[in-house]
């Protein structure tokens, strides 16, 4: 499980230098109604705190029902502290980061290590039947 969260970590910091990362629950939705195709992973990042969220809740589910429908693969995280130090996230108010997509234009074959442990891992659960995969970010 640590490999994949080290993966996840490696994806997210190389898709945001890249400029391949959509932050926000709100930036993800249009993103995904505009240009489903060039998405490659949907994180959804949530805490403890977050689950009695029933409009974050909402939107995961609709976000979830997308992917499927689109062969996006999805992958759950938790750890937002760890989320927002990854991806430099200044002050106690980060951007929203409960859904990060990362993309892949249509022009470019963007080649990823991680991505494709990312990627494996979460065929692999599906196989399991779970179809949506959990990873914890640890904090270090």
């Amino acid at each position: 499980m640590q490999a994949v969260s080290e993966a996840v970590e490696r994806v997210l910091v190389a898709a945001q230098r890249q400029d391949r990362l959509t932050v926000g629950v709100y930036e993800s939705a249009k993103l995904m109604n505009v240009d489903p195709d060039s998405v490659v992973l949907c994180v959804l990042a949530t805490d403890e705190e977050d689950e009695g969220d029933i409009a974050l809740q909402i939107h995961f589910t609709l976000i979830q029902a997308f992917c499927c429908d689109n062969d996006i693969h999805i992958l759950r995280v938790s750890g937002l502290r760890r989320l927002a130090a990854i991806l430099g996230e200044p002050g106690p108010e980060p951007r929203d980061l409960h859904c990060l997509l990362v993309t892949n234009p249509h022009t470019d074959s963007w080649k990823s290590q991680g991505l494709a442990e990312v990627a494996s891992y979460c065929a692999e659960s599906r196989d399991r039947n779970q179809w949506v995969p959990f990873v914890c970010l640890q904090e270090r």
